[in-house]
């Protein structure tokens, strides 16, 4: 089993954190509510299941050093996503306000130039930018939050302000 996409890159650590210890530091939780779609809480499961099996799978191993080091960097994360899994907060896309964009919904925009785009607003976890789900935290988010049909939002960036009308609001699974 490989490691995941979920990892951190190691150019993220410095070695003197971590050379004394034998310990890596942990993952930081997020300070924000860890609300998540119900797709996106059993994405959680999924992947913390993975890592505890290939756990088992690394503890069956000879402990050489490769081993060991592979063995911390998955402890590290099975301990980040089995906290993540327990302070998720699944949100029922049938109980946001059907009429306004909120968490969990699907927005199609225009932007000044006509050129429409799609966003699902999903929990931090769950955030995939090139495939359109973007974080409820984010600032386009927050800028679409509460929007309706036919409203103009201000989508602030470092490039620059961009105005984007709401065309369409659903929610999948509502």
């Amino acid at each position: 089993m490989a490691y995941s996409r979920w990892a951190m890159s190691r150019a993220f650590v410095k070695e003197s954190d971590t050379e004394n210890s034998g310990e890596l530091p942990e993952r930081p939780q997020s300070p924000h509510p860890n609300l998540v779609t119900k797709a996106g809480l059993a994405a959680l499961a999924r992947h913390l299941a993975e890592l505890q099996a290939q756990r088992r799978h690394l503890a069956a191993e000879p402990d050489e050093l490769m081993h060991q080091e592979t063995k911390r960097l998955v402890d590290r994360d099975i301990r980040y996503f089995q906290a993540r899994v327990e302070s998720a907060q699944a949100v029922d896309a049938a109980t946001q306000a059907q009429d306004e964009v909120g968490f969990g919904a699907l927005v199609t925009v225009a932007d000044e130039n006509d050129e429409k785009r799609r966003f699902h607003i999903v929990g931090e976890d769950e955030a995939d930018p090139g495939a359109g789900k973007i974080s409820w935290v984010s600032p386009l988010a927050r800028a679409l939050t509460g929007a309706r049909v036919g409203e103009s939002v201000t989508w602030t960036r470092p490039a620059g302000d961009l105005e984007l009308e709401i065309l369409t609001i659903s929610y999948p699974g509502a």
